[in-house]
């Protein structure tokens, strides 16, 4: 073979078999899963509640049940549920959220078994008004009572047993530590008492639907099946719980007056992947940072409607006492 002739069968071969190459790379890479939890990641779970009196609502969360105050913008007030759980107490003529909207939502305050009955007695002598009360079950995956908080939001006080169905659930419940009041903070509860993780209940009428999404778009793994309810890792001590609305304390309503909320550490991460392809209906056109530069966040909407919030906060006077009880927690 000449020279000129074994040039061009090299040349040939590199274009094919390069090509080819190139072609293997791209279908891997259109094959490649993208897990946002894994990937992108969360580092703690929040929910924004909404109320006519935030004073009142503060004074609840904080003296009441003891609930350290981790931020307070004014309007918005921060406190620690858990570990890694926060409930942001919002006036409502300031949020996103009317006091007015339907408050479909419920918070499971979870701790320890031992402590389930000292909350009871000590809840029973509260000026609360009572959904559920305690009537403990042999043989119950978990038992509870539920209160109403100053403004209508449905919170239950829950333990979680050894059963089959908390199988999963209770090793990393058991490895929880749970939070306490805050010595130097005002408070009423009981010495002993404490919360070690937040879960967080939407009501749902498509659950195959709505199971699909936060397994799929979301990328969270189931960890208890109810039957009717499901709960999903959020944080490593918060949860999402679907619950079947025709079998839950609420029913399923088209507004709601809540905001579920991400802490992360990769908001752009999560915003270009949730905002493209149109994996969930965005409300925010683009990443946002807060006017005072205290946080960047962007909001999207679940296949129900409830607000899903991303939030990234930044290392700022204002969020000292955040940014510590979230280092704490590492």
């Amino acid at each position: 073979m000449s020279f000129f002739s074994r040039i061009v069968v090299c040349i040939t071969l590199t274009l094919t078999f390069g090509c080819a190459q190139e072609e293997q790379l791209a279908s891997v890479e259109e094959t490649k899963q993208v897990n946002p939890m894994k990937d992108f990641g969360t580092t703690a779970g929040n929910v924004f509640l909404y109320y006519e009196d935030l004073d009142r609502a503060t004074k609840f969360y904080t003296e009441t049940l003891g609930m350290k105050l981790v931020l307070d913008y004014g309007f918005a007030k921060m406190v620690q549920a858990s570990p890694t759980g926060f409930l942001t107490l919002v006036d409502h003529t300031k949020g996103m959220h009317s006091a007015e909207e339907p408050k479909t939502v419920a918070l499971a305050l979870v701790m320890d078994e031992s402590q389930i009955d000292g909350w009871w007695e000590y809840m029973r002598k509260q000026d609360v008004e009572f959904l559920h009360e305690y009537s403990p079950k042999e043989g119950r995956a978990h038992n509870a009572f539920v209160v109403v908080d100053p403004e209508g939001y449905y919170l239950e006080f829950e333990v979680f047993h050894e059963h089959p169905e908390n199988e999963k659930l209770m090793p990393i419940l058991n490895a929880t530590e749970s939070v306490y009041p805050d010595p130097e903070q005002k408070h009423t509860v009981p010495d002993g008492l404490g919360f070690k993780t937040l879960v967080v209940w939407g009501y749902y009428k498509d659950m195959a639907g709505i199971k699909a999404f936060y397994e799929n778009v979301i990328g969270m793994e189931m960890i208890v099946d109810q039957g009717w309810t499901y709960i999903y890792p959020s944080s490593p001590s918060t949860y999402i719980g679907l619950v079947d609305e025709s079998r839950g304390m609420h029913k399923f309503t088209e507004d709601k007056g809540v905001t579920i909320s991400f802490f992360t550490d990769n908001i752009a991460g999560w915003y270009e992947y949730l905002s493209s392809e149109n994996r969930i209906k965005m409300k925010s056109e683009s990443l946002s940072e807060e006017e005072n530069g205290r946080f960047t966040a962007f909001v999207g909407y679940d296949p129900a409607n409830y607000y899903l919030e991303f939030d990234q906060f930044n290392e700022m006077p204002d969020n000292t006492r955040l940014i510590k009880a979230l280092e704490e927690t590492k």
